[in-house]
């Protein structure tokens, strides 16, 4: 397993990118940020796309780039393997042959390649489909020889780009799931790109926020969602984020408590786990509600906060309940807010629907 350090300042256009990056051997680091924060340049200036004006990047204590010693690895050769939103496969080779390609321009014979693609095709549950074509696969199954395809080659550093991004939203976690259990089998170091919060709970162990080319925030993902001191990183953890473990009704948290939802994976009884649901799936009600929600929790009303065309109520333990509800939100329209006559200090009931959470598991 292999060490990233990278610090880099360049310009492009207008815009200039100044971060330094570590990723420890066989870590997973989610970047995140608003679009033209520096995500994008950042990755390409790592797999030897772009040419910064001032950088030094090293991996496994291997230099790539030494702008100072006029010194660049070239992107081929620098064992690192990049998987991006679309998956790119040549359309007339078949899944097979797409991914022993990386090995055979590495200098690897085409027995030995032949063997690395069918093994990787393997791990991603794909080596029924090896002697189809583009052609005849899925957005999802494409995207998952892409991801055979990048590890193929046996990166160093492994950087996703938005895997996620274009596929649609039946294929996504299933790839995700994939990408998640293949990383943590090989214990890949990778970079990874996103803006949605659940590859970044799914997949990552520290997170890292951009904003206008600068590192703004960084740390475990759990804590940076939990407690985000960056605008950004406050908009992304604007879902409803209870950690816990995973059991058979849903999650069950560090209190006890049971929050009834789905999984979006198979998962063992007590893995590490979290339940996301929207703030527009909760039901605020002044007395205990009847009828099917299978989560009701009651809250202490700590704020109110105008969003467009709806009104937040943030919620606080309420004396002599949970605490783990600090912090969740509820959507609801002004008209709502004005029939319930709320006020912070009151207190009130959130009722969420088991089929509106959705477990995922959390590294860590």
């Amino acid at each position: 397993m292999t060490a990233l350090e990278a610090r880099v300042t360049t310009r492009r256009g207008g815009f200039t990118l100044d971060v330094a990056v570590e990723v420890a051997p066989g870590e997973v680091v989610a970047v995140l940020g608003a679009n033209g924060s520096g995500k994008s340049t950042l990755l390409g200036t790592l797999a030897g796309l772009h040419a910064p004006e001032h950088a030094r990047i090293t991996l496994g204590g291997r230099v790539l780039t030494d702008t100072a010693a006029r010194f660049a690895v070239p992107a081929h050769r620098r064992r690192v393997g990049l998987l991006s939103q679309q998956a790119l496969l040549f359309p007339h080779l078949t899944a097979r042959d797409n991914v022993a390609f990386g090995p055979r321009c590495a200098g690897r014979g085409r027995r030995a390649a032949r063997a690395a693609a069918e093994e990787r095709l393997a791990d991603v549950g794909l080596g029924e489909l090896a002697e189809r074509r583009p052609s005849e696969l899925s957005g999802g199954q494409a995207q998952r020889v892409a991801i055979a395809r990048a590890l193929a080659v046996e990166p160093e550093l492994l950087l996703l780009d938005e895997p996620f991004a274009a596929l649609d939203v039946d294929a996504a976690p299933a790839v995700r799931s994939v990408l998640r259990r293949v990383v943590r089998q090989t214990g890949q170091t990778t970079l990874l790109v996103t803006h949605d919060v659940v590859d970044a709970v799914v997949l990552a162990d520290r997170l890292v926020v951009l904003a206008d080319g600068a590192v703004v925030e960084e740390g475990p993902t759990a804590e940076v969602l939990a407690r985000p001191r960056s605008a950004f990183a406050a908009r992304v953890a604007g879902l409803d984020l209870v950690g816990g473990a995973a059991s058979a009704a849903g999650l069950t948290t560090p209190e006890g408590a049971t929050v009834h939802g789905r999984a979006s994976e198979e998962l063992a009884d007590g893995e590490p786990a979290v339940a996301v649901f929207p703030p527009s799936a909760v039901a605020v009600h002044r007395k205990h509600p009847e009828g099917s929600p299978r989560n009701v929790l009651p809250v202490r009303l700590a704020a109110l906060e105008p969003r467009g065309e709806v009104v937040r109520l943030r919620a606080a333990a309420a004396p002599g309940g949970p605490g783990w509800v600090e912090g969740l939100a509820a959507d609801v329209t002004p008209a709502a807010v004005a029939e319930l006559g709320v006020e912070p200090g009151d207190e009130l009931w959130f009722a969420v629907k088991a089929t509106e959470v959705a477990v995922h598991p959390r590294r860590r």
